[in-house]
């Protein structure tokens, strides 16, 4: 039965526009896509110029006629402002509208909780579900007396069906599940580490939401990895299909192996009770040795897209990792495909065009420091020569009579543990 409240949902969409902003048209079409994922039909939209928001209402007393007029046209019965509302606003909002209010805030946070599958993300999202709630329980306890059921209600106890909770029992719920949050965010840290030590690269798929990212990694697990077909990642065409964190290993032909990291995606005005909350998540980004920067090609607004997404990274404070931008969905352009210039790769994921032209530009950034050299290992070290034949590229084997002589390409750190066995020359691998 909730699955039909949710449906009836009519929305009239309001957002202002602070002194221009050129993105404000993109940021309300967002708006309507974050509504339509949380199956909420926007039946009207309204907009204002304003040179500060109204403190009390947020718009102009003066549009509160005119959104009143639209939801009463239109049959709508909810209203979602394009910005986060403080308490007051949704209160003054909803005893004028008579309708439940809701912010952008409280859609992405109610998108989330829909789409978190694992218990850390399910953590993440409650934590932040909570920390929007506790300034604002009396507006939110009137808005729930006035219609139950629906966007920004679900969940929105998450785990307690009444919104009879005080600030302290919040407070406390959030205390624990942070605690819950930190043991499994210290096991994944633990995971980590053990992925530095194994001397394996990392190289993570960002971007902004629904750019392809999923589609990408399965693309490169199916061609290099087809073994591993249950491990292939959720993909679908709607917003936030990934919130969480899936790491995957890409086996290349010459004993040359990466990791590669799928991750939440991005969008503009992402709240920042999220951005804290999955901030255990995007550290996998921080520490990543390449970003596949994921850019969604046949979007008109695509050169905004990758504007917001370097915006997040730069949040979240990563900002000099090696970029390699991967422009997908260009089947869907006049661009021909696969093509590669500079640091960029036009392809095309779903359809598998570009993912070998992609892959090689990875292969070059983060196998720099391979050396091509000759060892020769004694007869009675065979662990070190059956080390070498799995970690590296043996280009040449032959057995002379102090022992097996291998021509390799091997990692510098390998090379280094190894050096006795080496004779004449080391050189960089070539391109």
């Amino acid at each position: 039965m909730e699955q039909l409240v949710e449906l009836e949902q009519k929305a009239i969409l309001v957002g202002v526009n602070l002194n221009d902003q050129e993105d404000f048209a993109y940021s309300m079409e967002e708006l309507a896509n974050l509504a339509d994922a949380c199956e909420v039909e926007v039946v009207g939209t309204l907009s204002q110029n304003l040179p500060k928001v109204n403190p009390s209402h947020y718009i102009g007393t003066g549009k509160i006629q005119e959104v009143t007029a639209l939801l009463e046209g239109n049959g709508g019965n909810l209203v979602i402002f394009n910005d986060e509302l403080s308490p007051s606003q949704i209160r003054n909002l909803e005893s004028e509208l008579k309708c439940k209010v809701i912010d952008r805030t409280i859609l992405i946070l109610d998108i989330f909780a829909r789409r978190a599958k694992t218990r850390e993300a399910q953590l993440q999202v409650e934590v932040a579900q909570l920390k929007y709630m506790l300034p604002r329980l009396v507006g939110l306890r009137e808005s729930l007396g006035r219609q139950g059921g629906g966007v920004g209600t679900k969940n929105r106890g998450v785990g307690e069906t009444k919104l009879e909770l005080d600030r302290r029992r919040i407070e406390e719920k959030i205390t624990m599940l942070s605690k819950e949050l930190e043991a499994l965010v210290a096991h994944r840290q633990i995971q980590r580490k053990q992925r530095k030590k194994n001397d394996i690269p990392v190289v993570s798929l960002v971007g902004y939401t629904n750019a392809g990212k999923s589609t990408i990694m399965n693309a490169m697990l199916d061609t290099y990895n087809p073994s591993s077909q249950e491990k292939q990642v959720f993909e679908k065409d709607m917003l936030f299909a990934t919130l969480e964190t899936s790491v995957r290993s890409i086996p290349l032909q010459d004993n040359k192996s990466f990791l590669l990291t799928d991750t939440v995606g991005f969008v503009s005005k992402l709240p920042h009770h999220l951005v804290k909350a999955f901030r255990s998540t995007l550290e996998e980004v921080a520490e990543a040795d390449l970003l596949i920067h994921v850019v969604d090609y046949a979007n008109p607004e695509f050169e905004r897209l990758i504007q917001i997404t370097n915006e997040t990274l730069k949040e979240i404070g990563v900002t000099d990792i090696p970029t390699i931008y991967a422009y997908n969905k260009s089947d869907l352009t006049e661009h021909h495909i696969p093509e590669v210039q500079g640091d960029k790769v036009y392809m095309a994921a779903k359809s598998r065009i570009g993912i070998s032209e992609l892959v090689e530009q990875i292969r070059r950034q983060i196998f720099k420091d391979y050396i091509r050299c000759t060892m020769l290992v004694p007869y009675d070290q065979g662990t070190v020569v059956s080390y070498l034949n799995e970690h590296a590229n043996i280009i040449e084997t032959s057995y002379e009579e102090e022992g097996t002589k291998l021509y390799m390409e091997c990692r510098l750190s390998d090379y280094g543990k190894y050096k006795q066995f080496v004779i004449g020359g080391a050189g960089k691998q070539s391109e």
